[in-house]
């Protein structure tokens, strides 16, 4: 059966173009640590029958195929397997990574480091040194392979990214002493695509974490020095992964502190894995690393038809006379249904734009392409006009008071008027951008909390959400609870302002926000870490170098640009479209 495995992955890498140029990166007798208890083998490799160790005893590189010389970037990727630094058995993952990057014109090659675990070493001893000397051979061969020597980058799983990370902040730390000309080379790498990263926080060292990352005592392993080469990082983690995603979510955070750009994607529901390549070529061609960008073009000009639109219905939000808490320079809030052609989902979304509770337009930027696109898959689509702009100093109202009786009431609206359209009462969701999003949070944690008193029977009805989408929500946090996060969010005192109640009807949420937005980006993360902390699975993807509004313009094959794919991946996720 073993000789069975390995020919067919054979006949697999044949098929793919798997590389077959094989590199020593280390001359005889000049391996640090070289115990006889390891190899560097891939499990195709060690697991197959008449595997002989003595033959795999020193790491090496694999170099694949180099890109057509018209796709080139410049660009060169390690890929690095994961596998608890027991073994390195990643084989599938690896051939994905390098079918889709070459694909995007970067040059690849495969580290296989040293494994199972040093004795008497620390467990990630050896397989540092491996990928230090690595990066060095990488960089030295630049020239002769045709890429630039500062465009090296790592992709990786589990262990593999711990390596990664290890190489990413800590190159400035000698892993090993020189052994030849090799080590004058610089062993920093220019970015790092880190999936599922393993062993990060200090309940986990070299094991799943005991605690899930949580407690006020839990941080980061101090092994990462996060030193003045640290790079770029787009982080890939399953929210129900073992190996804890806070780990992910304080690289991120201590990231942000240094000022150096990142992504994080976190997945609801997903365990250790590979999770969105896809976002990682995105990272890499926003920052520049694929060569210039696109020229950003319009979202609104890309979804400029409302052709998938079958008619438009309007409501009052309120009866005549029955507004609470009426304020003469308010609007009048109103909602509209907008039925799609072809009804394939009875599920509505309910969408409204921010405006910082000074304004808000059902028809603008954050509102209308949204509507058309979800229209398009056949999802009926309710627009909210919104009480603005905010209520007097007099009244003693707080900002988003009146905007918040006008989504309870809509979100009953149309759980009313849900059956009678052909749709399902208990399948309706909330979106907004900025206070938007504010207000999004708001529908989704305290819907147990009215914020009016009953005007009618309609009132009677539960305005609880099944999902929520906040796209770049402001004022989330205490630093920055009426305007732009002062800290940008980062520290441990910057905590969630105290109107969400975050009650027992609180629902997942996507969020995606730029990495640069003023509003900051660590309010959904925090936000996402509260909401794990309660068992809801929610979904997070932050954008490098994007500010707020990050997607009015964008450039072609970048998040910005993509970003209504990830509402249309997560309503699938949660079973609401098919």
């Amino acid at each position: 059966m073993k000789r069975f495995s390995a020919l067919l992955f054979c006949i697999f890498f044949v098929i793919l173009g798997f590389a077959r140029e094989r590199e020593y990166i280390w001359k005889a007798g000049k391996m640090p640590d070289s115990q006889a208890t390891q190899i560097a083998a891939m499990t195709t490799d060690s697991e197959a029958e008449g595997f002989k160790p003595d033959k795999f005893r020193i790491p090496y590189l694999e170099w694949f195929d180099a890109p057509p010389k018209d796709k080139r970037t410049g660009a060169c990727m390690i890929l690095i397997s994961g596998g608890g630094y027991y073994r390195c058995c990643d084989v599938v993952p690896i051939q994905r990574w390098y079918k889709a990057l070459s694909e995007a014109g970067v040059q690849c090659v495969s580290l296989v480091y040293r494994t199972p675990r040093p004795v008497g070493l620390p467990y990630y001893q050896t397989a540092w040194e491996d990928g230090q000397r690595a990066v060095r051979m990488v960089r030295s061969e630049a020239k002769k392979r045709g890429f630039d020597p500062e465009k090296i980058g790592v992709i990786s799983m589990s262990a593999g990214s711990h390596l990664g990370l290890l190489l990413s902040t800590s190159s400035q730390t000698p892993a090993y002493a020189p052994v030849d000309k090799i080590d004058e080379v610089p062993c920093h790498i220019n970015w790092g695509i880190l999936h599922a990263p393993a062993y990060l926080t200090t309940d986990s060292r070299g094991t799943k974490a005991a605690r899930e990352g949580y407690g006020t005592d839990v941080q980061l392993d101090t092994i990462f020095h996060f030193d003045a080469k640290t790079c770029p990082l787009s982080l890939h983690h399953g929210g129900k992964d073992p190996y804890t995603p806070n780990g992910s979510t304080l690289v991120y955070r201590k990231l942000r502190k240094m000022g150096v750009p990142a992504e994080l994607h976190l997945y609801p529901g997903k365990g250790h894995g590979v999770f969105g390549i896809e976002r990682g070529v995105e990272f890499l061609r926003q920052m520049g690393f694929l060569g210039p960008l696109g020229e950003e073009v319009k979202l609104m000009d890309r979804f400029a038809s409302d052709s998938a639109r079958a008619e438009v219905i309007w409501d009052n939000v309120w009866p005549e006379g029955r507004t609470p808490d009426f304020q003469e320079h308010q609007c009048t809030p109103y909602i509209e249904w907008h039925i799609p052609a072809v009804l394939k989902t009875k599920a509505i979304q309910i969408i409204y734009s921010g405006g910082g509770y000074s304004r808000n337009n059902p028809d603008g930027f954050e509102v209308a392409p949204a509507r058309r696109y979800l229209n398009s898959l056949g999802m009926t689509v309710v627009t909210l006009k919104y009480r603005t702009p905010r209520p007097s100093k007099e009244s003693g109202l707080s900002k988003h008071t009146t905007a918040w009786q006008d989504l309870q009431r809509a979100i009953r609206i149309v759980r009313s008027e849900a059956a009678a359209r052909g749709l399902d009462p208990d399948h309706i969701g909330i979106m907004g951008g900025s206070a938007g999003g504010h207000l999004t949070v708001m529908g989704v944690t305290s819907s147990m909390h009215n914020s009016y008193l009953k005007v009618d029977d309609i009132d009677k009805l539960p305005c609880n959400v099944q999902w929520g989408i906040g796209i770049y929500p402001a004022y989330i946090l205490s630093d920055g609870a009426n305007g732009r996060n002062k800290t940008g969010g980062n520290e441990d005192t910057d905590i969630l302002n105290p109107e969400f109640s975050f009650d027992l009807n609180t629902s997942p949420m996507l969020f995606i926000h730029g990495d640069a937005d003023p509003y900051a980006a660590m309010g959904s993360v925090k936000l996402w870490e509260k909401m794990r902390s309660m068992g809801v699975q929610s979904e997070l993807h932050t954008l490098a170098l994007r500010k707020h509004c990050f997607q009015r313009t964008a450039s072609h094959g970048t998040g910005s640009y993509t970003y209504l794919d990830r509402i249309k991946e997560f309503l699938t996720s949660q079973g609401i479209l098919q």
